[in-house]
């Protein structure tokens, strides 16, 4: 009942909105477009009729410009393409800015649980001491990254704030208007950004988004808790990668972190001030005047001055100051204003998001061998040491570091910024910058290199204030995990370490690497396994154990249902604090408005307490968790021998958008890692190789084997196993649910060409029928007669994005056939493929 109340709001809020704004589209000021709005419907006709008819892109498109449009010239054929695809990326801004609107009214219609709902369901138990004790402990931190998923600039972020507005009052002239702005606004990067741009491109959305929904959030909770000395500001944190993240971005550096630091404090303290300024409208009593105008000027100076910082201490102090006299002098009198902006000091104190620093195993390797070849330790490479000498260098010996002494950049680089480190958090609190984390970490040296590069550039050991965060993100470095973090704590100077950070340990698992690597079954069941296994480990060594996931974005890369992922981790996974990243186009997506950003943020509070407090305890058995191993290895054996196949790597190069990465300008970070001529799975990062697939509707990493593993399973007789497997594991149910989100989001239909291509024919063919199976398999296992069944708003929106999109990619086809086909215009075909990257991408929202 609630789910098709839900189906009819969105239908009346998201589907008849868009069609009757979509049709202002006609008027769009173009050069020569005046009539592609009334085209667009029967392109998308020809397309959907051509591909279920099994034509191809180029018969298709050749059929419509014959018979619709009547060009027979390429080149006017290429450059009506063009328009296409500017009229179809403003679209998908449109149709962002209508589903945007919409949230508040589909919320009123969901099942998930807020925060509000689980005040209620204390009340009915009496059970508001563990809640209260669990929420002044528990904390969700958020950590947004730049990885180049999105491609909205702020003043198409603008645009789309500005029509969700409007759509809320229904001002079609209004709408109109900013249409026609949309129209002539570009909507894409003139030049490729450098990670400054990046990180203000997000530290925009922390400043006219994030800093009052935090604040809101916080004060909802403190209100409603029924604890008057409620105090945890840490229940919502923000952390930040832009600037921060030099792991395959070597434009990430020292400068660049210094930068990003010094304009994280700056933008807090412009909030600081416009926040002040309100309060001064109303806090107009005599006495009180000295003093704000004291910490008025004091904030208008590290707005601007990098080398005028306040402190939070003399922040809170002034406030403080002038809540005293509020209280004893003028009758409390906007007393709750000024505590809620007190409060938010406390929340962001100097620092706004805790800028995170992370690097490759091997860059630290290199690093360390180098230093060493200095310091006269070895001649070429630190295998020359035995383990307790290179212990003794890393944990005792005292080196003093010139980063200037040293030729290479990297090792320059590193040396500076680790240096610099001690003076942003001068300036920007400890909380400004604290993390370090370790990509590719597989043995003890992954955070042993860095404690020893702490040391040698001015650290003293006993005033490291870091958390080294190791990164598991491969099957290998999964494995290792367990005998890495033991030996770690056993080794004394680093346990030293861990007593003065508070006995915790934060360690984080999978990243998008995982499924890459794993295949996606295998992936995130080695991911739970590991996370028990170092939950038990820590907890035996007395240490608190803290996970930070890699997700958001689409489920191959770690994402899908964020709550329900959450909800689902078994009793023996620690449950202190959630922390995940939010990849790309998800932090516009899903917490890009204040009611999405609290709604979502909410999410990650109560799977947490669902966890601790409500949810049915998850325990997997042992015979369960037998058939998820066998389930995990059958599909993994499938994934590899599809990465062993000799055309995996050249149908990605040659039929897909892989390349097309790097040419868009769409981050600052380059497409794969290192500089070699063949291309290797492992230098592919990760967010191009699953966007690749996602591109040509295939969204292989999402659940590539487990069509193979299940009918072996049904093959056996097992099929019920399974089905009572799905049924009783949450943890399962999840991960088979997101894949299904992944095959709802395909179609083989668009590359249905290529099952005759002599190269990769074949090839296409194991794809193919892989899909088939696995939605076959999983839909028989869930007991749904059609794929999402039970998400119909979701299934309703994937499928009018496909539909929007649908001509853009057909072009884009047609347009990465005609490159092999070596066309004189091959350069604007390339051109063709790039462009369409962004409207398709920015369309799944989650790209699979």
């Amino acid at each position: 009942m609630q789910q098709s109340r839900r189906l009819e709001e969105f239908k009346k809020s998201v589907t008849n909105k868009f069609n009757i704004y979509n049709s202002l589209f006609l008027n769009l000021p173009y050069r020569n477009i005046e009539n592609v709005g009334m085209l667009i419907p029967l392109l998308f006709e020809q397309c959907e009729k051509g591909l279920n008819e099994g034509k191809n892109p180029q018969e298709i498109l050749e059929h419509f410009f014959t018979h619709f449009v009547e060009i027979k010239d390429e080149r006017e054929r290429l450059d009506f393409m063009f328009r296409i695809i500017q009229y179809v990326e403003r679209q998908v801004v449109l149709y962002d800015s209508v589903e945007d609107s919409a949230f508040p009214k589909l919320q009123e219609y969901t099942n998930s649980l807020s925060i509000k709902d689980y005040f209620e369901l204390v009340n009915r138990t009496k059970n508001w001491e563990n809640i209260s004790k669990k929420l002044s402990t528990f904390s969700a931190r958020i950590v947004l990254t730049a990885h180049p998923t999105q491609f909205y600039t702020p003043a198409v972020l603008d645009i789309i704030a500005e029509l969700r507005s409007l759509i809320d009052d229904d001002r079609i002239h209004d709408i109109d208007l900013t249409l026609q702005q949309l129209g002539l606004t570009s909507l894409v990067n003139a030049k490729k950004p450098t990670p400054l741009d990046e990180a203000k491109n997000i530290i925009y959305i922390l400043r006219n988004t994030y800093y009052d929904a935090v604040g809101e959030l916080f004060q909802y909770v403190k209100s409603n808790i029924r604890d008057e000395n409620f105090d945890n500001y840490n229940i919502l944190k923000l952390g930040f990668w832009p600037g921060g993240d030099r792991d395959g971005n070597p434009f990430v550096t020292a400068d660049i972190t210094k930068e990003v630091a010094d304009e994280l404090r700056q933008t807090l303290m412009k909030c600081y001030y416009n926040e002040l300024k309100e309060l001064r409208k109303k806090l107009t009593f005599k006495n009180l005047q000295d003093d704000l105008n004291g910490l008025s000027n004091r904030l208008y100076k590290a707005m601007f001055d990098v080398t005028a910082s306040i402190g939070y201490e003399e922040i809170i102090e002034r406030l403080n100051g002038i809540r005293e006299k509020l209280i004893s002098d003028y009758h409390e009198l906007y007393l709750n204003k000024l505590d809620q902006f007190i409060d938010k000091v406390h929340i962001f104190k100097t620092h706004f998001a805790t800028l995170d620093i992370r690097q490759d195993h091997s860059k630290h390797a290199l690093v360390v061998e180098t230093i060493l070849k200095q310091q006269g330790a070895i001649k070429e490479n630190v295998e020359e040491l035995n383990q307790k000498e290179l212990l003794q260098w890393l944990l005792d010996k005292d080196v003093e570091l010139d980063a200037s002494n040293f030729s290479e950049e990297i090792v320059k680089d590193t040396i500076t910024n680790i240096q610099q480190l001690k003076e942003i958090q001068t300036k920007n609190g400890e909380q400004g910058c604290n993390r370090y984390i370790i990509s590719n970490s597989e043995d003890i040296y992954a955070v042993l290199f860095v404690f020893g590069l702490f040391r040698w550039c001015g650290w003293k050991a006993d005033e490291i204030t870091f958390d080294i965060i190791p990164l598991f993100e491969t099957m290998k470095g999964m494995d290792a995990s367990e005998e890495v973090m033991q030996t770690l704590f056993n080794t004394p100077v680093y346990r030293e370490h861990l007593e003065r950070r508070n006995n915790t340990h934060t360690i984080m698992l999978g990243f998008s690497d995982g499924t890459k690597d794993g295949g996606y079954l295998k992936a995130n069941w080695s991911i739970l396994k590991t996370k028990e296994t170092l939950s038990r480990v820590c907890k035996e060594n007395d240490i608190k154990a803290i996970f930070f996931d890699g997700r958001g974005g689409p489920p191959a890369r770690g994402g899908g249902k964020t709550h329900r992922f959450y909800a689902a981790q078994t009793n023996d996974v620690a449950n202190h604090e959630i922390q995940l990243t939010i990849q790309g186009q998800t932090i516009t997506s899903t917490y890009g408005t204040k009611e999405q950003f609290m709604h979502n943020s909410e999410q990650l509070l109560t799977a947490g307490l669902s966890n601790n407090l409500f949810g049915e305890e998850h325990v997997i058995s042992d015979s369960q968790r037998i058939l998820i191993e066998e389930l995990s290895e059958l599909s993994y054996d499938t994934y590899n021998d599809l990465k062993q196949h000799e055309k995996f790597i050249p149908y990605l190069e040659h039929r897909s958008t892989l390349k097309y990465y790097t040419k868009a300008n769409i981050g600052s970070r380059p497409g794969k890692r290192g500089n070699k001529k063949q291309l290797e799975l492992s230098d592919l990062r990760a967010i191009s190789f699953v966007g690749s697939w996602s591109q040509l509707k295939q969204n292989v990493p999402g659940y590539f084997g487990l069509g193979t593993a299940l009918q072996k399973l049904k093959d056996e007789g097992r099929l019920m196993e399974v089905k009572k497997l799905y049924n009783d594991v949450p943890f399962f149910k999840a991960l088979m649910l997101n894949s299904m989100m992944s095959l709802a989001k395909t179609n083989f239909n668009l590359t249905g060409y290529m099952k005759d291509d002599k190269e990769f024919g074949e090839f296409w063919n194991i794809l193919h029928e892989e899909y088939q199976l696995s939605k076959k398999m999983l839909l028989q296992i869930s007991g749904l007669k059609i794929l999402m069944e039970d998400e119909a708003v979701s299934r309703e929106s994937v499928k009018i994005r496909e539909k929007i999109v649908l001509p853009l990619l057909v072009i884009q086809q047609n347009a990465l056939y005609y490159i092999t086909q070596n066309s004189e215009y091959k350069e604007l075909y390339e051109k063709i493929v790039t462009r369409s990257l962004y409207g398709n991408i920015n369309a799944s929202r989650n790209s699979a």
